[in-house]
Formats: C-alpha cells, structure tokens, sequence
C-alpha cells in the first residue's frame, strides 16, 4: 500500500480523527498561549508546569480520578497561585523554580508512600495522541474559544503588558488580575496539551509556533494570527507525516514546528524590520513617554 493509501484508511479509523480534530483545535489556542510565554518572558514556566501536570497524575491515580483533570486542576491552581509573585519576571522566574522542585518532590513522594504505578504517570508526560478522549478534545476546544477571545476582548490591554509591564500600569491596565488570568491559560494549556504530545513535548503547540510568528508579525495581532496559522499548517502536516510513514506524532511535531522556526528565523532581516521599528521612540512619541520606554519591550501595539 502507498503512503496516500496508508494515510487515507488511517483517517478512517476515530482514534486517528480524533486525534486530527485535537491537533486543529490545539492549533487555535495553545500558539496564542505562546505568544503570552515569550511576551511576558516567562520561558520557565513550561516547565513548572509540567512538574504539577505530574503532581497532579499522581493525585488522580492515588485517589481514583481521572489523572488528566487533576493534572488540569493543579496547573490551574498552580498558575493562580504564582501570579502574586509575578511583579518581575526574575521574581516569577524564581517562584516557578521553586514550584518546580516542591511539585516533583511532592509527586514523587505520593507514589512511592501509596504503591501506585509510577509508569502510568510518567507515561502520560509522554503523551500520546491516539489516546485523546471526547473530554480532551473539550478541553481543547475550551481553550481554542477562550484564549484568542481574550485577545479580541482584552486587546489593548494584553498589547500594553506584553510589550511593558511599567507602561501597563501607568496606562491603569488591571496588570495584577490580567497576569493571574494568562498564567492560568498557560497553565492549563500546558495540562491540556499532555494526551497530543505529552507535556515533554509541549513546545510544538505551544512556544515555537509563536517564536516564528515573533518574526513575521508586525503587531500583536498579526503575531498573534501568524501563529495560530503556523500551528495549524505544523499540526497538520505533522499528522499526515507521522502517518504516512509510521512514525510517532510527538517529535514529528516539534521537528516540523522547530524546522519552521528556524526558516524564519534565517529569513532577511529586512523582512521584519517593520513591526520591531515601531517599537521605537521615534515611532510615536504621542503615544509613548519617553522615559517609559525599556529595553525589554518585545511587542508594538
């Protein structure tokens, strides 16, 4: 049988649609969540959360609940518990190291006290896309309406705070409320993720989709359109690659996102040259005062 044919007879079996229906609703909220990462800077945040993704596994295998929402639940939690801490990003840089360490420590201690089967918990931060259920493509598709409606409802606001946190506040931006409510996106998005490519591997959905929308966006919301598109184009053909050749989804994800990332990344300059100009003082100085202007600023509006 040919690679085509292989793929068409795998498309009609429905663990495989399912996993083509998750993939695309992935793609419409979890690169948007990425864009939050890279503009709030808070690339270690992933990792925290993967950590109570595993915390939570081991709750919900201790006591019998489904191990994916736990996991939802802990990260939620998790996220709405650093967000006070998150006045800097060194500040939650270091509240999600130590989140990261107490989360592992915690986890790995319930299942060696209670006997449960540390294989099954470890295995889910695997993934595997087969093995999405009805209830995680709802989770998905929760977060595919939610995430980019936050950007069209709260659009000036997020374009303040992920281009200057200092700027935000003086703008009267509810910067507090509006950082605790990104962190729980993020959060459980990262949870989210787990069944398609593992938490591991979450870095397909999530950050590089983003990191190559970084370049060729001009403002927040092309960025934020350039990587639901790449997400869905990676996903896609991510899918049908790993399909047609017998091969595990998860690192053929991040293989066809990273190998995206890195194309645009060697585009010229000059391309997107642009959007990062208008992030310049000489832009706009009506909008922008001069001394609020840093060094840090990532995003034009």
């Amino acid at each position: 049988m040919s690679a085509f044919g292989q793929v068409g007879a795998l498309l009609q079996l429905v663990p495989v649609q399912r996993a083509g229906v998750g993939l695309l609703l992935a793609a419409l909220g979890l690169p948007v969540v990425g864009v939050v990462i890279v503009g709030l800077d808070i690339m270690p945040v992933r990792f925290a959360m993967m950590h109570v993704a595993l915390f939570g596994i081991a709750v919900g295998q201790l006591v019998g609940l489904d191990p994916v929402l736990c996991a939802l639940v802990a990260c939620g939690l998790a996220g709405a518990g650093v967000a006070p801490l998150a006045r800097t990003a060194d500040a939650l840089s270091g509240a999600m190291g130590l989140l990261m360490s107490l989360a592992i420590a915690a986890a790995l201690l319930m299942l060696a006290l209670s006997g449960v089967n540390a294989n099954g918990a470890f295995a889910l931060l695997w993934g595997s896309i087969l093995a999405v259920r009805p209830a995680d493509l709802a989770v998905l598709g929760v977060l595919a309406v939610v995430v980019p409606a936050l950007f069209v409802w709260r659009r000036r606001e997020l374009a303040l705070l992920l281009h200057d946190r200092e700027l935000a506040l003086c703008s009267g931006v509810a910067v507090p409320r509006l950082t605790m409510a990104l962190l729980v996106l993020v959060a459980v998005a990262v949870a989210g993720a787990i069944r398609l490519t593992g938490a591991l591997l979450v870095d397909a959905l999530t950050l590089l989709p983003a990191l190559a929308a970084r370049r060729l966006g001009r403002s927040l919301g092309a960025i934020t359109c350039w990587a639901i598109g790449i997400g869905v184009v990676v996903n896609v053909v991510g899918l049908l690659v790993s399909l047609a050749w017998d091969l595990p989804p998860g690192p053929i994800l991040v293989l066809a996102a990273g190998a995206v990332a890195l194309a645009v990344h060697l585009l010229p300059e000059r391309r997107t040259r642009s959007w990062r100009a208008s992030t310049s003082p000489s832009t706009s100085p009506s909008t922008y005062p001069p001394d609020s202007r840093s060094s840090s600023a990532r995003w034009p509006h």
